[in-house]
């Protein structure tokens, strides 16, 4: 099965490459590669590749930038979707893309279902709405939260640099949801196109933090295993102590029943993913 994965610069983009099954022939695409908010080109170069599989794991990730830069956000979380879906049914391919917690308000208090009605605080999450709308009836759409994996910039490299740098960090503590190893995500990824499966599922770690559990978590696993020589004060603040130009939702664990149902097992904990996670940082030295 020829697989054609855009995106696959990123950290979701490496870990699918990476677990990927054997009877693969992936073909990586990079932004260097293709410009996915270009339809001239996204139709060109998905013609020349001719895959079977389309997976999305391009975004523009932002948060706080595409308050200030929509336009760009809507390129190529909303309009570029569309051009990679219709260049995907062309070509006889199937099309599998990546969303996010944020299409959520997080004012419900309980895990989200994919069915849940969708209410986004920002321009990032309204331009991943507006992406799952042009993936198509046709698509598998994955909702994921909390991404990280070791290499690239995430909260848990960022906060390994803070803790080894200073003498204590303020985290916040009244945003919910679920850290996510990018290995797992993407091994869920491939058991959930291996099932044919269409339309929306969630898929996170299992369990649910806030940020400040996760530094808290974060430190411990590190110093257990010398990633960290000293522990240093870990502070919790509210939201309103650290404000952003974009709002996050207070809430946004994503209920991932039927996807567990669907392949027939959940996810490890989000703390034993941290744990691996930090690992091939140690290993990679």
């Amino acid at each position: 099965m020829k697989v054609l994965i855009t995106g696959a610069g990123g950290q979701l983009g490496r870990a699918l490459q990476t677990v990927g099954p054997a009877h693969a022939e992936i073909v990586p695409a990079t932004s260097a590669d293709l410009d996915i908010g270009d339809a001239d080109a996204v139709r060109s170069y998905v013609t020349a590749a001719a895959p079977q599989l389309l997976v999305n794991a391009a975004a523009y990730t932002a948060v706080d930038k595409a308050e200030s830069d929509a336009e760009t956000a809507f390129r190529i979380n909303g309009e570029a979707v569309g051009y990679l879906a219709r260049a995907a049914e062309t070509a006889g391919a199937r099309f599998v893309h990546v969303s996010t917690d944020f299409v959520f308000d997080g004012t419900a208090g309980i895990p989200y279902a994919p069915d849940a009605p969708t209410a986004p605080l920002g321009v990032y999450g309204a331009s991943k709405l507006r992406g799952e709308q042009e993936a198509g009836e046709g698509a598998l759409i994955v909702r994921t939260a909390w991404v990280y994996g070791s290499r690239g910039a995430n909260f848990v490299r960022t906060m390994l640099r803070l803790m080894a740098e200073r003498d204590e960090v303020r985290v916040v503590a009244d945003q919910i949801g679920t850290p996510t190893w990018a290995t797992s995500l993407a091994e869920g990824i491939w058991k959930l196109t291996a099932t044919g499966a269409t339309g929306l599922y969630h898929y996170t770690d299992s369990g649910a933090a806030s940020w400040y559990d996760f530094a808290v978590a974060i430190q411990e696993e590190a110093l257990a295993i010398g990633l960290l020589d000293r522990a240093i004060p870990i502070l919790p603040i509210p939201s309103s102590a650290y404000l952003t130009p974009a709002r996050r939702p207070h809430y946004s664990v994503l209920d991932k029943e039927v996807t567990s149902a669907l392949i027939g097992a959940p996810a490890a904990h989000w703390r034993s993913n941290l744990r691996l996670m930090l690992r091939e940082v140690r290993a990679q030295g």
